[in-house]
């Protein structure tokens, strides 16, 4: 096997570990989940656990890296060449598509988004970081043209727009899941506008 292939194979193994993670500790938290439980979910022997990852805190701090790092990216793909309120709709949307992609994440994300004392709280506080500073980065370059207001507080502003799309995503995919996403969006870009 060549060294791209095992690559490959181990991210996808990585991967499935990933899954079965996220999904055992939204079903029953994360105290409760053992490496034997995601192993069994995963469909890998327990070592394959241990091989990739030094521990159940690891993997979960991996798995926070991953999972965030993809809302990152995204958020960075959807507002490349965009004017800024075209692209404070695109962060919108690009959220609640990942949000309706990743539930499981976005749910175990907001009950552990501020719990102060887990070990990956640090982690946790920089990856949040990276996807605010790629709204902050849209909301400041609204403020810079004057298509938003010069005297918004960009930070505020930005973690709002982060934390208001991942609750109303979570809130629509438990309670409304049959609301079409477009209906979501709408209503989300109808409080920017108002609040802008």
């Amino acid at each position: 096997m060549t060294v791209d292939g095992r690559s490959r194979r181990r991210e996808d193994t990585r991967q499935r570990l990933y899954e079965a993670a996220v999904e055992l500790i939204a079903e029953q938290g994360f105290s409760a989940t053992t490496v034997d439980d995601i192993a069994l979910r995963a469909k890998v022997a327990k070592g394959t656990v241990y091989y990739n990852f030094k521990s159940k805190n690891d993997l979960f701090e991996e798995l926070l890296r991953h999972g965030i790092g993809l809302l990152t990216e995204g958020f960075r793909e959807a507002v490349a060449g965009l004017p800024p309120r075209e692209a404070v709709g695109a962060l919108i949307r690009t959220q609640l598509e990942y949000i309706r992609r990743y539930q499981a994440f976005a749910q175990l994300l907001l009950s552990e988004m501020w719990r102060t004392n887990r070990e990956w709280h640090q982690t946790l506080i920089l990856l949040r970081e990276q996807a605010i500073g790629v709204i902050a980065e849209t909301v400041q370059a609204g403020v810079d043209s004057g298509d938003l207001p010069g005297d918004l507080d960009v930070r505020v502003a930005s973690a709002a727009l982060f934390g208001v799309g991942l609750v109303v995503a979570v809130d629509w995919l438990v309670f409304q899941p049959e609301r079409p996403i477009e209906d979501v969006e709408e209503s989300l870009r109808a409080i920017v506008r108002r609040v802008g």
